[in-house]
């Protein structure tokens, strides 16, 4: 049986502790907050970073070093033979690049980085079917070529409670902000492969559920037709309506198991909080 550590990031909402009790590894995410540098659920909880965020203080997303990279893998090549390294989705940050980069270097077959386009809830998914291929005996490359045949398989939609972030990262205009907010106007956002876009508007929330809900039925009747997929929930808001919003999930779509968990942080300081999401994957070899 091959000898293989899984390794994620903190973008795949796996918590430290979550990581020890599923025998993995994870990466902190790095962020900046006034100058001053924070790492995700190690000095920053979610708790102190919508405060943050609540104060207008100035944050930056950052990305793991070469050195927090190789530092992780030498420690783990010390016990195991292969590692598969799943970061976030190339289209969203620089750190998969620069993790093929230096895999391909004096990693070569013995670190094998999984792009397969996920982020959050998804990338959570690719991490625990990795743990489920190695425990079925696969070798490092093998886990790494079922994760990226698989790469295009999941689907993810997002609406924002809030114009604020997106303004402010120039995916809106000012003005756009201004009327929208007066309109009340809630952007529905898909990630379909290595980016975050536009996908629909919608007036209040009620209208912006029902998108995503009607979006997720689509995709389960058209591309992910007759194959079983995980279906998941995701978001920035409070707990309680986070409860709400999978009741709602579980109301249209009957029969799945619905998992929860918050966005990474990551994800929360482009968008902000109060949003809701809904996400699918297509379950590995079905």
């Amino acid at each position: 049986m091959a000898n293989v550590a899984i390794v994620t990031d903190s973008n795949s909402g796996i918590t430290q502790k979550a990581a020890a009790e599923l025998g993995i590894r994870v990466l902190p995410m790095p962020f900046y907050i006034d100058e001053k540098l924070y790492f995700e659920d190690i000095t920053l909880t979610q708790e102190a970073f919508y405060q943050k965020l609540a104060q207008d203080a100035d944050i930056s997303t950052s990305q793991p070093t070469p050195a927090d990279v190789t530092g992780l893998w030498d420690e783990l090549l010390e016990s195991y033979d292969q590692i598969v390294h799943i970061p976030m989705s190339s289209g969203l940050s620089g750190s998969c690049e620069m993790a093929m980069m230096l895999a391909a270097g004096d990693y070569a077959d013995r670190v094998f980085v999984v792009d397969n386009q996920r982020i959050s809830v998804t990338q959570r998914q690719s991490v625990l079917d990795a743990v489920e291929l190695a425990g079925a005996g696969l070798g490092a490359r093998e886990i790494r070529d079922e994760l990226m045949r698989e790469r295009l398989e999941a689907s993810i939609y997002i609406t924002v409670d809030t114009l604020k972030y997106l303004k402010k990262g120039g995916r809106v205009t000012p003005a756009g902000a201004a009327i929208g907010t007066v309109l009340q106007i809630k952007p529905v956002l898909q990630i379909q492969g290595a980016k975050l876009d536009a996908f629909a508007k919608a007036r209040g929330w009620k209208s912006a559920k029902k998108t995503m809900l009607d979006a997720m039925e689509k995709d389960l009747n058209g591309r992910f037709a007759g194959r079983a997929v995980h279906l998941s929930g995701a978001y920035t808001c409070s707990d309680e309506e986070a409860r709400e919003w999978k009741r709602e999930i579980e109301g249209r779509f009957p029969g799945y198991d619905v998992w929860m968990d918050r966005l990474s942080l990551s994800v929360a300081c482009h968008i902000g909080a109060g949003s809701m999401a809904i996400a699918c994957s297509k379950k590995i070899g079905k």
